[in-house]
């Protein structure tokens, strides 16, 4: 069998995708849709394969890139949901000041996609900070659905507050 392709797949089942990864859809009635489109071989499990993130082989710019510093930090957001972790980015050898950028990710948490814009924003000449709004809930655990499922936990103002702190 020839490896799936982008071509091979119906923009519908990309449309099912968007509306699951942007909470219009739980992951029950996503399957139960995506399953209309396993056909002539294709699976639901090859399908979600292919849709699903691959965070390893799409990073651009290395954790430990020579032009920059880049750690994790936590400050405080007395508003929102107390202590924040996020990846503070910054280009080595400042010279004067920089602008600032805050990287807010998605209804995932801080994934490893978020991660490298805060780096690759720092490339850019910037300072960037990627909180991760899953803090308080034990932060991005590692698989976006299940982030998904947290950031509903979390209040929206809340998370705001944690953005802006």
């Amino acid at each position: 069998m020839k490896p799936l392709k982008k071509e091979d797949i119906s923009q519908e089942v990309f449309d099912l995708y968007d509306d699951y990864a942007h909470n219009k859809l739980n992951r029950r009635e996503f399957v139960e849709k995506l399953s209309l489109y396993a056909i002539g071989g294709i699976t639901v499990g090859s399908l979600l394969s292919f849709m699903s993130p691959n965070y390893i082989d799409t990073i651009l710019v290395a954790k430990d890139h020579p032009q920059l510093e880049s750690d994790y930090i936590t400050y405080e957001s007395p508003k929102g949901g107390g202590t924040i972790k996020g990846l503070l980015s910054t280009p080595k050898n400042i010279d004067g000041k920089l602008p600032g950028v805050v990287v807010v990710h998605e209804n995932r948490g801080l994934n490893p996609y978020i991660e490298d814009v805060g780096r690759r924003t720092a490339l850019d000449g910037f300072i960037s900070l990627a909180p991760d709004a899953l803090s308080p809930l034990g932060g991005y655990p590692g698989n976006d659905d299940d982030g998904r499922t947290m950031q509903k936990q979390r209040d929206r103002n809340e998370m705001l507050e944690d953005f802006i702190a």
